[in-house]
């Protein structure tokens, strides 16, 4: 589980918790019907003009998914690990790889190509196709949810102006004022709680996690050819550490030397 999204989602709802309790803990002045119903089913509604419904009833939850539990890869990590692949290759030769356990589903797979003795040009499209089509979901998802995001804070508006107009349409029954006052205020608090605690994050979360895969998933692609293409497991290392930052070439050739 990504703890951040967690930790982060938790702790800005606990600080709209602290404030309303710092107030006197009235809770239900804090919630309006009509401004539910502008929030939530305005912004989804726009939203779903934007994109295809088969889109959206696969992008939300994806999105939702990927934000919380996708697990982080380090390239350093990945590095190692195909370099061991390698070395099993060298020595036993691919079929040794059917017996050998490999943490990372996508690097499993491209070794499981190797291990059935499938050629190169058929590993690189297979890979690459799939690479190509989980980042393509993934950037469908960060767009929904930024999509969202960008709907809230307007309905938000379009609730603040529908209660404003109900307000001075009744400005003769002061009964009526404050229900009116209630929807144009909590409107646009809704509005900007859902789009700055919840949709925008998760967008940008998707975002960096689309760039991380991105950037593993091609380390992958290129480590499998090269062990496929039989190069030895040094020459594969040094090839792969290419898509490390340069701090971290230099950590990992200490820790070779």
């Amino acid at each position: 589980m990504d703890l951040a999204t967690g930790i982060g989602l938790l702790g800005g709802i606990g600080v709209v918790f602290t404030l309303i309790m710092i107030d006197g803990g009235n809770f239900a002045a804090y919630f309006d019907k009509h401004a539910v119903i502008v929030i939530f089913g305005g912004a989804v509604a726009a939203t779903m003009i934007r994109f295809p419904f088969s889109t959206m009833l696969h992008g939300l939850p994806m999105g939702l998914r990927y934000a919380f539990t996708m697990r982080s890869v380090k390239p350093h990590d990945l590095i190692e690990e195909i370099t061991k692949i390698a070395d099993v290759v060298r020595k036993s030769g691919p079929i040794a790889l059917e017996n050998m356990e490999i943490s990372d589903p996508f690097l499993a797979q491209g070794a499981r190509y190797i291990a059935d003795g499938y050629d190169r040009d058929f590993i690189r499209d297979t890979m690459e196709r799939d690479r190509d089509n989980f980042l393509m979901h993934l950037d469908e998802g960060s767009k929904i949810y930024r999509a969202f995001g960008d709907c809230a804070p307007a309905w938000g508006m379009i609730g603040t102006i529908l209660g404003m107009v109900t307000m001075f349409a009744n400005m003769s029954d002061p009964s009526k004022l404050g229900p009116a006052m209630a929807t144009a205020l909590l409107a646009t608090l809704y509005g900007a709680l859902i789009a700055n605690m919840v949709t925008l994050p998760i967008a940008d979360k998707l975002h960096v996690k689309l760039e991380e895969e991105d950037v593993s998933r091609s380390l992958i692609i290129d480590g499998i050819l090269l062990i496929r293409d039989q190069k030895s497991p040094s020459l594969v290392r040094e090839m792969l550490i290419a898509y490390l930052p340069a701090h971290h070439r230099e950590d990992l050739a200490a820790e070779a030397a």
